[in-house]
């Protein structure tokens, strides 16, 4: 009996593999630093995990949990919008909670693709958006992300062919993984694109809220008319520390919110109550010790951006997310550096080429790690001399 066909053309997630073959290394003794993987090291807030334990000893809160998320739940998500980006949300037509925004980005495509369409993704970008079109049998086309147009998508050499027969476009800012940032104008544009070729526009920004140097990241919804073409995907995760709780929410389009409620709803049912209730804590409390977490970011960033030039790799010094995207030395690919790093130093990086073919000739540095352990990997980078030239 075979699998699926479809699963020819899956590989095993990027992180799933690496993560396999860091635990055969760690059982042979060595110590690996994980630099790779997005994940904040940092627990969220008190009072939202203290939120979390007192539902979860109501009894009344260990039922199905509904398929379109809480009342109270949505309401925070458009209140959030309404205080952070000043756009306005309609709480029962314009969110859907998502157990984590991974899940309703694969969701999604099997909300709008079908068998020979086509979903316009970003390269490098996040390996959900182009398994997700996969999944569904449609073909994913990459819209490269080149540092001299500053990581953006170039939408005009997109072909029109290609973009009349399009059904998705993704786009992600700020950018895992190469950090970058994109302006108002850029977004625009990107309304402009969709509706002219009839385009579901979806943005993923589950960084929006993990930004240093006083930056403060913008929704696309903040463009008008885009809630006739657009919808947006945010996530608990990144911005409260709260990754393997599985909270995330899609908001806009009420179309769009619909069909992917009707994927969902026979799928999955639901979120935890309680994992909801403390959503909703981390949505509406306190928000002063974002701040001070990003500090925390900031300063491992600057640390790893300082060796990193010592050692002779240059990167660009994000705004934003929990990543530094360096290029690697002549005469190595992103997996020969990740590889040597790994096996010789025992610090653990994420090839770009994991992220697409443009992604080749940079690696991936996750901040996502306890500032002392990222002291004691970088002091090993410092002893490092390339063996490629």
């Amino acid at each position: 009996m075979q699998p699926a066909d479809r699963l020819r053309n899956l590989p095993p997630y990027v992180f799933a593999r690496l993560g396999k073959r860091i635990r055969k290394l760690q059982a042979e003794g060595r110590d690996i630093i994980r630099l790779d993987i997005g994940a904040p090291d940092m627990p969220p807030a008190d009072f939202i995990i203290e939120a979390l334990n007192h539902s979860a000893w109501d009894p009344k809160k260990h039922s199905y949990a509904g398929y379109v998320g809480t009342p109270a739940l949505r309401k925070a998500t458009a209140d959030y919008y309404a205080r952070r980006f000043d756009v306005e949300i309609d709480p029962d037509t314009e969110v859907l909670p998502l157990i984590g925004s991974k899940e309703g980005i694969a969701n999604m495509a099997l909300a709008y693709l079908d068998p020979g369409d086509l979903a316009l993704v970003p390269d490098p970008g996040y390996p959900t958006y182009t398994m997700g079109a996969r999944l569904a049998g449609a073909e994913p086309y990459p819209m490269p992300l080149l540092p001299e147009n500053d990581f953006l998508p170039d939408m005009d050499a997109i072909p029109n062919d290609i973009a009349d027969r399009a059904r998705l476009m993704w786009i992600s800012y700020p950018n895992n993984p190469t950090g970058a940032i994109a302006p108002t104008e850029f977004f625009e544009k990107a309304v402009q694109f969709a509706r002219k070729h009839d385009i579901m526009l979806c943005h993923d920004v589950p960084y929006a809220d993990v930004t240093f140097d006083g930056y403060k990241a913008p929704s696309l919804l903040q463009v008008p008319g885009s809630k006739e073409v657009a919808v947006e995907f945010n996530s608990l995760s990144k911005s409260y520390n709260m990754a393997g709780w599985r909270v995330g929410m899609i908001v806009g389009n009420p179309q769009a919110v619909q069909a992917l409620l009707q994927v969902k709803s026979n799928i999955d049912s639901g979120i935890f109550l309680p994992i909801q209730d403390a959503a909703v804590a981390a949505l509406t409390g306190d928000q002063s010790w974002l701040a001070k977490r990003n500090a925390i970011y900031q300063e491992r960033r600057d640390m790893i951006v300082a060796t990193i030039a010592e050692i002779g790799l240059e990167a660009r010094k994000p705004k934003a997310t929990l990543y530094v995207w360096p290029h690697v030395p002549e005469g190595y690919t992103s997996e020969d550096l990740a590889d040597e790093w790994l096996l010789d130093l025992g610090v653990s990086v994420t090839p770009g080429s994991a992220f697409g073919k443009y992604g080749e000739g940079y690696i991936r540095i996750s901040v996502g790690q306890d500032t002392e352990r990222i002291r004691e990997a970088l002091e090993r980078l410092r002893g490092w001399k390339p063996k490629k030239r």
